[in-house]
């Protein structure tokens, strides 16, 4: 008998927690923090408002919401027959593939309108990123690099949030390139690791992943590698972004930080122990990304902080 699958919860008849099972809800605590750094990159050239905000917020989670349940539509066979993931809401039942569809449906079209009310920029943008995410779910049937379409398809969060506060592109423009291959890289680095479990259930339907290509042990330095340029990224972020003594140094912390917990998350996990596989993929993901969104954050504010003051000496 299958299991019921990690970061779920008990549904006990409850239709809410059918459909945050349905899409991995607790996936988002390390998926929107990166959202919101792109934001906070942002501020520095614009303002951010709480009506923004909220439509950031509301854009990613349809986004993210239509990207996993049409990939749970797309692989409801295969999710059928691997007792991994049996118990998955449409396989077992409890979920019938009309509603998903229209859900899906429902949550892509508020995507797209959510967009549009943020600028023009990233309204066109929008089909674009659907398409990208939907296009993921059919690459393990072709492709060992699957996962770096997901990483992608990550990337475009730290992005999307932040054209949605400036409108434009970053200056200098490679930053938002240095921190789309930052996310990109960490999530194909992680998706490689949740890939090592089903090793010989992908082999025997001829499905696609770098674990399944390379064995454990490459696709673990594959990772490893993936990583290592994570931080790699995330400091060239912060070169573009910051100037001057000690401007940058909160930032710079977090990607040391981000740096150790990596280190941390792959020394959970060996070619022949998958053990802590489910604390190396989602608490120490979840860590990170709320981690260095925190840093982020904190730099910010240490850079608003002159103004702030300005502003209640000018009100005394």
């Amino acid at each position: 008998m299958s299991t019921r699958e990690g970061q779920t919860f008990e549904h006990r008849g409850s239709r809410w927690v059918v459909y945050a099972n349905f899409v991995k809800l607790p996936h988002t605590l390390f998926a929107l923090p990166f959202a919101l750094v792109g934001v906070v990159l942002a501020s520095y050239r614009a303002p951010v408002t709480w009506t923004l905000l909220a439509w950031i917020v509301l854009a990613f989670t349809c986004a993210r919401f239509a990207a996993m349940g049409f990939n749970r539509i797309v692989d409801r066979a295969i999710d059928a027959r691997n007792p991994r993931t049996q118990r998955r809401e449409i396989p077992s039942g409890m979920l019938p593939v009309a509603e998903a569809v229209i859900a899906v449906m429902v949550a892509s079209v508020v995507f797209i309108f959510a967009a549009w009310e943020l600028n023009r920029l990233c309204g066109l943008l929008s089909p674009v990123a659907l398409g990208w995410v939907f296009f993921y779910s059919y690459t393990k049937r072709f492709t060992r690099w699957c996962h770096l379409v997901l990483g992608v398809g990550m990337s475009i969060a730290p992005v999307g949030g932040y054209l949605a506060i400036t409108g434009d592109w970053s200056d200098p423009r490679w930053m938002l390139i240095a921190l789309a291959f930052a996310v990109a890289t960490w999530g194909a680095g992680f998706d490689v690791l949740y890939a090592l479990q089903d090793i010989a259930f992908d082999r025997s339907l001829s499905l696609h992943s770098l674990p399944a290509a390379f064995g454990a042990r490459r696709a673990l330095l594959i990772a490893r590698a993936l990583h290592v340029t994570t931080v790699f990224c995330l400091a060239a972020v912060g070169a573009a972004t910051f100037t001057g003594t000690h401007a940058g140094s909160f930032f710079a912390v977090g990607v040391v930080v981000t740096a150790a917990l990596l280190f941390y998350e792959h020394s959970l996990v060996k070619h022949d122990d998958f053990s802590k596989l489910n604390a190396a993929f989602f608490t120490m993901n979840g860590v990170i990304s709320i981690a260095f969104f925190a840093s982020a954050l904190l730099e910010r504010l240490v850079h608003a902080k002159p103004v702030v003051l300005a502003l209640f000496r000018a009100s005394r």
